[in-house]
């Protein structure tokens, strides 16, 4: 991936932002978790897939169930589409990459997409040692 832009269909960004407001209304807060799809080489999300939270302690970390993961990658290699990175939620803090996002994060050139139940969102490419932000174009 060359671009520091991303476009977002507006579709995926609404099944993203719905998501984490789920997280959120929980009693406590849960971050949520997901695999975005589409064209790698054009940085191009066209849907965004939920996966379970299967982290320790959900309110503060995310874990993609890695079962569902799976299926899911499947499932978009099939219908003919790329696996572009994933997203998280941030239900309690600004949607920016935390400590432990830097410490767990482990695939270098995809999006790491972070939202807040209110609307915010930042994407960040992993290049193996840090995070390069990116621009969202919602379209």
């Amino acid at each position: 991936m060359t671009s520091s832009r991303l476009s977002l269909a507006a579709d995926a960004r609404d099944s993203i932002l719905s998501h984490a407001r789920e997280g959120a209304a929980g009693d406590p807060p849960a971050e949520v978790c997901g695999v975005l799809a589409g064209d790698s080489d054009a940085r191009t999300v066209t849907a965004a897939h939920p996966v379970s939270n299967v982290a320790d302690d959900p309110r503060v970390a995310y874990e993609l169930d890695p079962e569902e993961t799976v299926s899911i990658l499947e499932a978009i290699e099939s219908a003919g589409d790329d696996a572009v990175g994933f997203y998280h939620s941030h239900p309690e803090s600004d949607p920016v990459p935390s400590a432990t996002d830097r410490e767990q994060a482990s695939w270098p050139g995809y999006v790491y997409l972070i939202c807040s139940p209110d609307g915010r969102m930042t994407a960040h490419e992993w290049t193996g040692d840090e995070f390069d932000e990116l621009t969202i174009a919602v379209e």
